[in-house]
């Protein structure tokens, strides 16, 4: 039940993001955006995992790989 709890919130966070990029609400080098996507797609691997639903986890992991890289070359 966490588990699954965790992918919805998870799930949340990421389109939250995405959402209120494409309607300008949220820049894509905000930190918010930055923290929206990395802890989402986290919450996500975990549920992913869980699940067995490997190419899912690994399109999560490849997701806070990118935001982080990104997020570490704006510092």
């Amino acid at each position: 039940m966490i588990v699954d709890i965790l992918g919805w919130v998870g799930s949340i966070m990421v389109v939250v993001a995405y959402a209120m990029n494409m309607y300008k609400k949220l820049s894509s080098d905000s930190p918010w955006y930055y923290f929206l996507n990395i802890t989402g797609s986290f919450l996500l691997v975990i549920n992913t995992f869980y699940h067995h639903a490997i190419p899912s986890a690994f399109v999560n992991i490849v997701w806070v790989l990118i935001a982080v890289v990104a997020l570490l070359k704006k510092k």
